[in-house]
């Protein structure tokens, strides 16, 4: 997510000039996630951290906006990537600082949302609000009735017991010997399918996120993206 320094963040946003800001911090009266900061080389994360000038939240003035993204295999959700790797920012050339909301690794494609609403962010994110997220799924093998009751039940993905999801089975080819899914979670942890489907001893061919909450990206080319309003 990308990242600027508080001071910066502060004079966007009309509190004042940089260092009338800076004067401001110094003095004890910006709060980041409801602690004082003092420190003039602190950076906030734009989307994530919440900032107050003497107990009121400083909103960022640039427009809301939400895309919704079919991310393609290949890129790696990040504003920056610190190996120069293609990143989900190269697809999306908006004026505004969005961030995206979660994450998709680097070889799951599918919808990914951007915002510069960090209210959005929290409410998408936090597993309290429990957004629905949907899969296809391609694994190596037939699977059977058993293993996606496990799925279905939960598994140890390391550390950690899955909640219940939504499971169904697509198709079955014996002749390449491969099974499509359909999995529903509101869970967000990092590689949760994949970790899921080696918890079942099955190896996932393709990934891919079709939908997120209402949103859809079915009838979006990868790659492309559009404007969504929620």
């Amino acid at each position: 997510m990308e990242e600027l320094r508080l001071q910066k963040y502060l004079a966007n946003n009309g509190i004042g000039s940089r260092r009338t800001c800076e004067q401001y911090i110094l003095d004890g009266k910006v709060e980041v996630n409801g602690k004082i900061v003092k420190e003039l080389g602190t950076k906030v994360v734009l989307g994530k951290d919440i900032v107050t000038y003497q107990g009121k939240k400083v909103e960022s003035k640039e427009k809301k906006v939400y895309i919704l993204l079919n991310k393609p295999i290949g890129y790696v959700t990040t504003v920056k990537d610190q190996y120069n790797r293609d990143t989900v920012m190269d697809l999306v050339k908006v004026k505004e600082r969005v961030v995206p909301v979660g994450r998709l690794d680097m070889y799951t494609s599918g919808a990914l949302i951007l915002t510069n609403d960090g209210d959005f962010v929290y409410k998408w994110t936090h597993p309290k609000h429990e957004i629905e997220k949907t899969y296809t799924v391609t694994i190596k093998g037939i699977i059977t009735n058993e293993e996606v009751e496990q799925l279905r039940s939960g598994v140890d993905i390391g550390q950690y017991i899955t909640k219940p999801a939504k499971v169904k089975i697509l198709k079955t080819d014996e002749e390449k010997n491969i099974s499509r899914l359909e999995i529903i979670i509101h869970e967000g942890k990092n590689r949760q399918i994949r970790k899921m489907c080696e918890a079942i001893d099955r190896k996932v061919l393709a990934l891919h996120r079709s939908k997120i909450g209402k949103f859809s990206v079915k009838d979006i080319p990868l790659g492309k993206w559009k404007y969504i309003y929620p």
